[in-house]
C-alpha cells in the first residue's frame, strides 16, 4: 500500500510530466516480446545496498557535498548526484536507498559511486546484496480509455475514484504489478523487480485498453 501512495503522489504530476517525455519508438521494436508494437520506458529504479557499518550521519552531512540530514524529519541523510542523475537515503544502520535511475546498470553504478563517497569520508563501508526493488516504466497507448467500463468490467483487480485521483489503480495478479491508467491512454507500470515484468504486464493489459477504447467523436 505505501507504494502505491508514493506512485500516486508522483502521478499526479504525470498528465504534465510525460509531455515531456521522449517516450522509447525511435528504434525498431521487436514485435515477438512486444506485440503491442510499444515499448515502455523505464522511469526511476528504486535500488537497496547494505554498506555494511555503522554511519555517523552528522558527519557525512557536514563532509560530504549535495548531502542534507535533518533528523527531526527524517532519520537519513540525502545524498544527490549528477551522473547517473540520482538521490540515495542513507541510513545510520548502513542500509542505503537509490533512486532516480533510469535502467538497472545505471542505478548500481551511482549505488557504487554513493559508496565510494562514504568509503572517502573514513568509513569502512562494503557493497554487499545489492538489489532491484521496484521498477517503475510509463507508455502512452495515444487513445483515450473508458475508465468507468474497465473498473465495471475488471472490479476485482480495479480501484478507480476519479474524485480522489485521476487515474483507474489496477492490480495485476501475474505478474504482480500495479498499473495506473489515465482516460488519456497513459500509462504508468510500477512494483517490478525485472524490466521483462513491466513488458509482460503491459502486453496483457494492452488488449484490455483496446476493448475499452473510447470512441472518438
Amino acid at each position: 500500500m505505501k507504494m502505491v501512495l508514493i506512485l500516486l503522489e508522483w502521478a499526479f504530476d504525470f498528465e504534465g510530466y510525460m509531455g515531456d517525455q521522449v517516450l522509447e519508438g525511435s528504434q525498431p521494436v521487436d514485435l515477438t516480446k512486444h506485440p503491442s508494437g510499444i515499448v515502455p520506458t523505464l522511469q526511476n529504479i528504486v535500488s537497496t545496498v547494505n554498506l555494511d557499518c555503522k554511519l555517523d550521519l552528522k558527519t557525512i552531512a557536514l563532509r560530504a557535498r549535495n548531502a542534507e540530514y535533518n533528523p527531526k524529519r527524517f532519520a537519513a541523510v540525502i545524498m544527490r548526484i549528477r551522473e547517473p542523475k540520482t538521490t540515495a537515503l542513507i541510513f545510520a544502520s548502513g542500509k542505503m536507498v537509490c533512486t532516480g535511475a533510469k535502467s538497472e546498470h545505471q542505478s548500481k553504478l551511482a549505488a557504487r559511486k554513493y559508496a565510494r563517497i562514504i568509503q572517502k569520508l573514513g568509513f569502512a563501508a562494503k557493497f554487499k546484496d545489492f538489489k532491484i526493488q521496484n521498477i517503475v516504466g510509463s507508455c502512452d497507448v495515444k487513445f483515450p480509455i473508458r475508465l468507468e467500463g474497465l473498473a465495471y468490467s475488471h472490479g476485482a483487480f480495479s480501484s478507480y475514484e476519479p474524485e480522489l485521483f485521476p487515474g483507474l489503480i489496477y492490480r495485476m495478479k501475474q505478474p504482480k504489478i500495479v498499473l495506473l491508467i489515465f482516460v488519456s491512454g497513459k500509462i504508468v507500470l510500477t512494483g517490478a523487480k525485472v524490466r521483462d515484468e513491466t513488458y509482460t504486464a503491459f502486453e496483457n493489459i494492452y488488449p484490455v485498453l483496446t476493448e475499452f477504447r473510447k470512441s472518438q467523436q
